[in-house]
């Protein structure tokens, strides 16, 4: 999908985590491909500081595409809410689920084909551009149901779409995530309504949206991209489908992913670089380095301990750089011993500063159970 510029200095697949950027990356990547829930905006709100940090990776000479799961709304209305909140962008740079589920549907069915929407504005019209029939009900007897995010999605919208898939209708969702983030915590995502239809009529859906790598790679064929790198929050999605796309990847830590999901993550899940938020694009990124028995960035040290599959966790004196060095430590340490398998952690901090941390990053109770 990629091709890595000879020489640059960033993470080409040395690890996850493990080789850092000596440089920050929005002076090593050509084009940052932003997940927008829980990365560039929570609910109606932008994540504090991304605006600002977005406008310094453009000043950078790093421009943006935008590549969201949520199939609610339109490209249109998707860029007009970016600009109001101070990230200018218009509908060419962003790729909805929606589209991506219109594209595999038109080429399933074909040009006219009858097709059922369940979501919001976004889903009806990413299939008529696309050059597909919206119809309303199951009695029209749609071809296909395409069901993406939607606030307003309700029981009658649920029982139509379990009609016509029960009818013979193909049953595509734009996407599976269980849940979205919110200023109130993660809430039931599309993936959750979808298991409603899946629930009742037996039928597996086809999954259209990340972390199949074609949303991406639109979005590259867009901007061409010559060394994009992922921004998301999610790992079943951002993070597996910038690797499905032979694309490095960023993990930011203000959506639905917390440090405990991020240690326990497998082989698929692993992220090259980790930062608290979309800032971390104007930031170098420390190397994880090894001697073999442990695991060390900056002054942070992860090392095995006694009993089975324990860590433990202590820092030397000196700076904390973002707060996440202790952290990469422990991730690096735990999938080097994991490398083929997603595992929980148990981990043990040695010292005020390590057991802090701990407790900060919602660990200290892996800490407890490990001492």
């Amino acid at each position: 999908m990629s091709t890595p510029t000879p020489g640059a200095p960033g993470p080409l697949r040395a690890g996850p985590l493990t080789a850092g950027s000596s440089a920050p990356p929005a002076e090593i990547y050509d084009v940052a491909l932003l997940d927008l829930d829980g990365v560039v905006y929570v609910g109606p709100d932008a994540v504090p500081g991304v605006p600002d940090a977005l406008s310094g990776a453009r000043a950078a000479g790093m421009r943006l595409g935008f590549v969201t799961n949520n199939a609610a709304r339109t490209p249109e209305e998707v860029a007009a809410h970016l600009t109001e909140l101070g990230v200018p962008a218009a509908s060419d740079d962003v790729i909805t689920s929606s589209q991506a589920a219109a594209t595999v549907v038109a080429d399933l069915l074909g040009p006219g084909a009858n097709v059922l929407p369940v979501g919001g504005p976004g889903v009806a019209a990413a299939l008529t551009a696309a050059g597909l029939t919206v119809v309303g009900s199951a009695e029209e007897e749609p071809a296909a149901v395409v069901q993406g995010y939607g606030r307003e999605v309700g029981w009658a919208q649920l029982a139509e779409a379990v009609v016509a898939v029960r009818n013979g209708a193909r049953h595509v969702a734009t996407n599976a995530d269980a849940t979205i983030p919110s200023p109130r915590g993660p809430l039931p995502g599309n993936g959750a309504m979808v298991g409603v239809v899946r629930g009742v009529t037996g039928r597996q859906p086809l999954i259209t949206g990340k972390p199949d790598p074609a949303m991406h790679a639109e979005c590259v064929r867009r901007t061409g991209a010559r060394r994009p790198l992922v921004v998301g929050d999610r790992l079943d999605t951002d993070i597996e489908g910038a690797r499905r796309a032979g694309a490095d990847s960023l993990l930011v830590l203000t959506g639905v992913t917390d440090p405990g999901v991020l240690l326990a993550a497998g082989p698929q899940h692993r992220p090259d670089l980790l930062s608290q938020d979309a800032a971390g694009l104007l930031q170098a990124h420390p190397a994880v380095t090894t001697d073999g028995s442990q695991w060390s960035c900056g002054r942070w040290t992860a090392r095995a301990g006694e009993g089975h599959d324990v860590l433990v966790l202590e820092a030397a004196d000196g700076g904390d750089g973002d707060g996440l060095d202790g952290l990469r430590a422990l991730c690096v340490a735990h999938w080097s011993r994991h490398p083929d398998s997603a595992a929980p952690a148990r981990i043990l901090g040695v010292g005020a500063p390590a057991e802090e941390a701990l407790a900060r990053w919602d660990l200290a109770s892996a800490s407890d159970r490990a001492a």
